[in-house]
């Protein structure tokens, strides 16, 4: 065995959330790995463009336009694209959102919105694809945590409340559905350079905090999420269930 384990040719990737950022990485790095990529996000003129980008490359893509918020949503696309095109093999939970306020003066819509986006729609999206995964015996879902699954900073209380709970559903997708063949794990970021964090990366003093706390001494690159991503899709992590792998360039490893 070796490279052929990482492999990706044949299977078919969903990816929510990847018409930018992590989710477009993501996107590119699997494709070049093989597989076949199907984008997702409701902003169809972005998920157009994301689209036409990535099949310049020579990459096979296609685009499922669903509200992830929506377990209706998630559950007619899914199933309308497995009847009439084909299985989804591989899932990538990406969608998400953040939102900062003192926690004391957090609103409480924002509060809702983010339980919806970061959480809500990794059981939307998740139970859909697995329903037809179960059937076949074989599947990958990978749930995009954060460095905030293990730590907290000030002002983003809920959405590290949110990120917690998807690695401990992470666990949950594990336990219920290991036995019907499909491994389910998460990746945490550290700090990466995407557009969420867009104000952050133009702050001076918390680039500068970021290259003293973080060991590597620097943002994280999007590319280099890519290698733990097609870890967990392809056959090489065929006995890997319930982890989180953090990415994060020593983060959580350190005080």
């Amino acid at each position: 065995m070796g490279l052929e384990l990482f492999d990706l040719s044949g299977k078919r990737a969903l990816i929510t959330g990847s018409s930018q950022g992590i989710g477009q990485a993501l996107a590119k790095g699997m494709a070049a790995a093989g597989a076949e990529i199907i984008l997702n996000g409701r902003n169809e003129a972005k998920l157009e463009t994301a689209r036409a980008d990535l099949a310049a490359t020579g990459a096979k893509v296609d685009t499922l336009s669903f509200d992830v918020t929506s377990h209706a949503a998630a559950r007619e696309a899914i199933d309308g694209y497995e009847a009439n095109t084909g299985p989804i093999d591989i899932l990538i939970n990406n969608a998400g959102m953040q939102h900062r306020a003192p926690l004391e003066e957090f609103p409480a819509e924002a509060f809702d919105t983010l339980l919806q986006t970061n959480i809500a729609s990794v059981f939307n999206v998740g139970q859909a694809a697995a329903r037809h995964m179960i059937k076949r015996g074989a599947g990958k879902i990978i749930n995009i945590c954060s460095i905030q699954t293990a730590l907290a900073r000030p002002s983003i209380a809920p959405y590290t409340a949110t990120k917690g709970a998807v690695a401990n559903l992470t666990k949950g997708m594990a336990t219920d559905w290991a036995p019907h063949g499909l491994q389910c794990n998460g990746i945490a970021p550290g700090y990466f350079d995407t557009p969420l964090n867009k104000a952050l990366v133009e702050d001076k003093d918390f680039t500068a905090w970021i290259e003293r706390r973080t060991p590597t001494g620097r943002w994280g690159r999007l590319p280099e999420l890519v290698g733990a991503a097609i870890f967990l899709s392809s056959d090489a992590s065929s006995y890997v269930n319930g982890t989180v792998i953090f990415v994060d360039g020593g983060m959580s490893a350190c005080l």
